[in-house]
C-alpha cells in the first residue's frame, strides 16, 4: 500500500473511532438512573463527609475509583488528573475515593503534591455497590453523580480504567512511538534525580495566630481546613500550610524518602541536627544554612 492511501484509510478509521466513541458516551449516559444512597465517608482530616455533601455548590460529581497508595497504576492516574484538576472543577466536582485509611491517604496526597480532595471508602460499602469492588478485589475507574432540587442523588455514568484507556495521556503518546506500550511499567518515584521528594506540606511559625490566619485567608485567599487553639491548616494551590503559634517564626518543609536510615545518616553526616523526633521513621531537623524541614519514610 502506498503512503497516501494508508495515510487516507488512518484518517478514516480515526473518524470511525471518533463517532463510536461519541455514541459510546452517550448511550452510558442514556442507561436509566438509579438513586443512591447517601453514603458516608472519611475525609484527609478523618472527618466525615456525606456523598451530598462532596457535591459542594455543583450539581454534577465526578469520583475516581482509586485503588489506593499500592497501585502504581491508580497513582498515574491521578497524577494526570492533578495537573488538570483546575480545570475540571470549573464544570463539577471532582474527588478522588481510596481505600485507604484517612491517615494514610494524606500522607501519600502531600508526598505526589496532589491537590484534589480525598475520600476514604474503607468501612462502606460504596465501591462494591457501584462494582468496583468485587470479591475483595478492588477495581479502578470513574462514576459520575448528580443531585436534585430535592437533595436525591442519582448515579449517571461509569467508565474502568486500564492500560490504554482513554483517562490516562501516557498511552496515547507511547502509541506513537515505534516500541509503542511494550514494556513500561509505571513508577512512583517523582524526583528521578534526587533520594528526596519535596510534599506539598509546609509548616509556618506565626507569634499571633488569629491575626496570621486572617491575613492568608481573607488577603491571599486561602482555604481553611479546620482551627484549634495552636495550629491551623490552609490550603492554597494545591499546597498545605500549617499555621502553628510560635515565637520562633520559622518556616518547615518536608520531604519523604525511600530509606529512612540512610537519608538520616546522609544528612547528619553532612551538618544537619534532629530538632524533634516524633517516631522512628519521622523526625524534624535543620541543615547548617538556615532550611528547617520534616523527614520521614515513605509507606
Amino acid at each position: 500500500m502506498d503512503t497516501t492511501k494508508l495515510l487516507v484509510e488512518i484518517e478514516e478509521l480515526e473518524k470511525e473511532i471518533h463517532e463510536k466513541k461519541n455514541k459510546l458516551m452517550e448511550l452510558r449516559k442514556s442507561v436509566p438512573r438509579n438513586e443512591v444512597n447517601n453514603y458516608v465517608f472519611l475525609d484527609s482530616s478523618n472527618k466525615e463527609v456525606s456523598l451530598l455533601e462532596l457535591f459542594g455548590d455543583k450539581d454534577e460529581l465526578i469520583i475516581i475509583q482509586n485503588m489506593g497508595k499500592s497501585c502504581s497504576y491508580c497513582t498515574m492516574w491521578a497524577d494526570g488528573f492533578n495537573g488538570v484538576y483546575h480545570h475540571i472543577i470549573e464544570k463539577a466536582t471532582f474527588v478522588v475515593a481510596s481505600p485507604d485509611s484517612p491517615e494514610a491517604m494524606d500522607a501519600f496526597a502531600a508526598e505526589r503534591r496532589w491537590q484534589f480532595p480525598m475520600v476514604s471508602t474503607a468501612g462502606t460499602s460504596f465501591k462494591t455497590e457501584l462494582g468496583f469492588e468485587k470479591d475483595g478485589f478492588q477495581h479502578p475507574g470513574v462514576s459520575t453523580f448528580q443531585r436534585d432540587d430535592q437533595g436525591r442523588i442519582f448515579h449517571v455514568a461509569d467508565a474502568p480504567f486500564g492500560p490504554g484507556d482513554e483517562f490516562c495521556s501516557v498511552w496515547y503518546l507511547f502509541d506513537l512511538l515505534p516500541s509503542g506500550q511494550k514494556g513500561y511499567q509505571p513508577k512512583r518515584k517523582i524526583n528521578k534525580t534526587s533520594d528526596f521528594d519535596l510534599t506539598n506540606n509546609i509548616a509556618i511559625q506565626v507569634s499571633n495566630q488569629p491575626e496570621a490566619v486572617n491575613f492568608y485567608t481573607n488577603i491571599l485567599g486561602m482555604t481553611p481546613v479546620w482551627s484549634n487553639d495552636s495550629e491551623t491548616k490552609l490550603t492554597f494551590g494545591g499546597h498545605n500550610f500549617y499555621m502553628e503559634k510560635s515565637e520562633e517564626n520559622k518556616v518547615f518543609f518536608e520531604f519523604a524518602v525511600k530509606d529512612f536510615e540512610i537519608a538520616k545518616d546522609l544528612l547528619l553526616t553532612n551538618g544537619c541536627v534532629i530538632t524533634q523526633e516524633f517516631g522512628e521513621k519521622s523526625v524534624m531537623m535543620s541543615d547548617p544554612y538556615g532550611l528547617h524541614f520534616h523527614i520521614f519514610e515513605r509507606a
